[in-house]
Formats: structure tokens, sequence, C-alpha cells
């Protein structure tokens, strides 16, 4: 079986990561650190995939991303000057894995130094390296996103999922402005109704930490 932290990243594939912080310790203490978090997806991370769906936990998160393309990669010409490695061989330290790699690494490096900075810190923060499956059909796909919308009522039992303000799924279901793919996450459902009650089901991935 492949090991978790070693699935190879693959352009235009699907995936689910999440990932904890060390020792299980909380990664999340206030909304303002969420909100920085979801920030250095955005600055970060879009540029080489479309976040579909996530979900943010006081100790553990989740994503569900969609690599770009090779041509879309190609095409990154002013972001994170990424322009020359991404546009020469695709294998080695210029694969979709580790130009995708290095961006999560920018991600939980600026907001670790940032959590460490406030609650006076020192070390590591997040677990290294991140977890992530394959996402290997249209029937996973579904369900990966439905696990992580109920993360929240799975762990808390007093938490209704739709209510939770750190995950994707009222962005999905909003009219406000949006950097997920909501239309495409939608369209996997067929349509806003099915979405919505699809979610009314427990999915079970047996996910480990």
């Amino acid at each position: 079986m492949t090991d978790i932290r070693t699935t190879p990243i693959e352009a235009d594939r699907f995936y689910h990561i999440y990932n904890r912080g060390i020792n299980g310790e909380n990664i999340f203490k206030s909304d303002r650190n969420y909100l920085f978090f979801l920030n250095k997806i955005s600055e970060f991370l879009l540029p080489v995939c479309d976040v579909y769906a996530y979900c943010l936990m006081p100790n553990h998160f989740h994503l569900l991303v969609k690599i770009k393309s090779d041509f879309e990669l190609g095409s990154l010409v002013k972001v994170q000057n990424l322009d020359k490695a991404i546009k020469a061989a695709k294998t080695g330290v210029h694969s979709p894995q580790n130009i995708f790699s290095k961006q999560f690494s920018r991600v939980f490096n600026s907001y670790s130094q940032a959590f460490n900075k406030e609650n006076k810190r020192h070390g590591a923060l997040i677990e290294s390296p991140f977890k992530r499956k394959l996402i290997t059909s249209d029937k996973y796909l579904i369900n990966a996103m439905i696990y992580i919308h109920l993360n929240p009522q799975n762990h808390f039992t007093m938490c209704e999922y739709s209510k939770y303000n750190f995950s994707s799924y009222q962005s999905i279901l909003s009219n406000s402005k949006t950097l997920l793919k909501r239309d495409n996450a939608i369209e996997l459902f067929d349509n806003r109704e099915n979405f919505i009650r699809s979610h009314k089901k427990a999915v079970d991935l047996d996910y480990e930490f």
C-alpha cells in the first residue's frame, strides 16, 4: 500500500490533502488564525491548484484540491518566480509534485512563523510531510467532499456542520465572492438541492491521523 505521505502528486488530478498539528496539538486558537491560514492558501496554493472544499478544525485541516494541468502550470509566469521551474522538465525538482509541495511548504512555514510568534512558542507546528489521498473516481470525489464538510459534526457532537464557520460548506451555497470552484463543486452533485441532500448522509472514508 502506498504511504499516504509519499503518494505522487500529478497534474490534473484530484487529491484529499489533510494534516494535523505536532502531537495532535491545536494549530488554530482564534478566528484570526483560521482566516490567516485561508489567506495563505489563497496566496500560495491557488496558483498551482483549484480548491473544491476545505475544513479547518482546531488541531487539523482537510483540503480537496485539483492540481492544475501542465498547460495551466506552464502559464503561471508571474507567481512566486515559478515560471522557469514550471516550464522546465516535468520530472525531478521541477515536477508538479515538487512545485506543489514547495508551495504547500510556504503555507506551512508562513503560518507557523506567525502562530509561533503570537503564542511565544518555538519549533515545528504542523506534521510533515503532509498526508494526501489520490481521488480515483467521481464517487470518491463526492464522498470526500461530504466527509470534509461533515468533519465538525463528527468531531464535536454538538456542532452542526452546516453552521460551522471554517469549512467551505456555507461558501459553496452562498452567492458571495469566493475563490473556491463553487460551480464545479455543485455540478458534482448535479444541483444545489442534491448537494444539500447528499450531505445529510454519513460518509466514513476511514482516514487515520
